[in-house]
């Protein structure tokens, strides 16, 4: 049965940290900048836990009384299996209205990727933007990558275009092309990854791509593509192009910026980008002073959300995209990092995830109707009214997110589905029919 909302806050409720300000989490990136055995900040921390006292009440009112017992109900579907982990909470006073196994640990999909938008966003900082470099030496332009995994076309032409300048300028009309991708090690797969995510759900995870191509070799694909945006300018290159790494007497001839790092946050969120959100996991370890590996970006989540306050209790996290099938994180989890992000106290560093949850009903995102998302008689009263971020692997179905309910008031919630032998259609029907009850308009 259900557990009661004690039990759930009994399971370990986190509690809401104090305000951090700009310039604290300014001293946060510079504290991090040298790694710290087992942490990556010493001392007291910037993310110390409010000790006051959890404002959160066990009483339901009336309309959250009714949210409970319409949920009791409904997380029983046969559509859903016997393993579900799922909760519900006010937004503002942290109240529980529903729990049912709610700390129990199940693999989350692509909900990961709200643990690792996080901590980008407060490692980073929502204004960083990543840069790719050309560069030029002993006859050969080298193509640096930056980490940004959304460069085009477009931007390559760009850079091609003002290095072809600089080239003419010192009266050269052939050169070399090599690109360094050393930014990031040598791919490898992740724990709980297989090679059959190769190209298709993911590519290797390298410092440098364009167009989002998913090849084996991300940074030499790029490479080709601007020698030939070269050639098509005036510029012979000679020979194939080649991996090397930027020799110290190189001049910079060219860079490009990406968007700001919370667009592209909100982009990865609302498409659910495996791609983007390996990137991130790398350049946020970089950011920390680790080195760029899942094990070293893993880390500084785990470290970044401690601090926040939210429970490490049962947290098993091997990526940033949520592909691993290693994975283990609870729906109690889940919904106290949404929690932290829909924090007025934290806007401005994360707000940037409450507005890249998919909407339902959105085209283009992963509620939208073209992948079959609150269209069924249960949920179709709750398009345009939930923001959740998605989760699908084989044998694993995830929700979490925010819907303004009955009583005027935003909930929280999250459910997680391991195992059902239902369709997966089926089992997000199920899901979008519990967001739609959290909202009322299933009533």
């Amino acid at each position: 049965m259900p557990s009661s909302p004690t039990a759930v806050r009994a399971g370990g409720r986190h509690r809401k940290p104090k305000t951090m300000s700009p310039a604290l989490r300014r001293a946060v990136v510079v504290a991090v900048s040298t790694p710290v055995a087992g942490t990556i900040l010493a001392g007291p921390s910037a993310f110390a836990a409010d000790q006051a006292a959890d404002k959160a009440a066990t009483t339901l009112d009336s309309a959250e009384q009714k949210i409970a017992d319409n949920l009791n109900e409904r997380v029983q579907d046969t559509r859903l299996g016997s393993t579900v982990s799922g909760v519900v909470i006010d937004a503002k006073s942290d109240k529980v209205i529903w729990g049912h196994d709610a700390t129990t640990a199940l693999m989350p999909a692509s909900n990961t990727k709200l643990a690792t938008a996080t901590t980008a966003l407060t490692v980073l900082g929502p204004d960083h933007r990543f840069t790719t470099k050309v560069v030029y030496g002993d006859g050969t332009l080298t193509l640096v990558g930056g980490g940004d995994r959304t460069l085009t076309s477009d931007d390559l032409d760009a850079l091609a275009k003002t290095a072809v300048a600089g080239l003419k300028n010192a009266g050269l009309t052939s050169v070399k092309v090599q690109i360094d991708d050393s930014l990031f090690p040598e791919p490898t797969l992740a724990t709980g990854w297989n090679t059959g995510y190769y190209p298709d759900s993911i590519a290797p995870v390298r410092a440098l791509v364009v167009d989002s191509h998913n090849v084996t070799d991300t940074s030499v694909d790029a490479g080709q593509t601007f020698a030939k945006l070269l050639a098509e300018r005036g510029v012979t290159v000679t020979g194939d192009v080649t991996r090397g790494v930027v020799g110290k007497g190189d001049v910079p001839v060219a860079q490009h910026q990406s968007d700001k790092l919370s667009t592209i946050v909100k982009h990865m969120l609302k498409v659910s980008d495996n791609d983007i959100a390996e990137t991130l996991l790398r350049m946020t370890a970089l950011g920390a002073g680790r080195p760029a590996t899942f094990e070293d970006g893993t880390a500084v989540v785990r470290d970044v959300l401690s601090r926040y306050g939210v429970s490490m209790d049962n947290f098993e996290i091997h990526d940033g995209s949520g592909l691993s099938r290693a994975t283990r994180v609870s729906a109690q989890t889940i919904a106290d990092i949404l929690d932290v992000a829909a924090d007025p106290s934290h806007s401005q560093t994360l707000k940037y995830i409450i507005d890249g949850l998919p909407v339902s009903g959105e085209a283009g995102a992963t509620l939208a109707p073209e992948w079959g998302r609150f269209d069924t008689p249960d949920s179709q009263c709750a398009v345009g009214k939930v923001k959740a971020k998605t989760g699908t692997l084989t044998g694993a179905i995830a929700l979490s997110g925010l819907t303004k309910a009955e009583d005027g008031r935003w909930k929280i919630f999250s459910f997680i589905e391991n195992g059902s032998t239902a369709g997966a259609g089926d089992i997000k029907d199920a899901l979008d029919g519990l967001a739609a009850t959290v909202n009322g308009c299933w009533a």
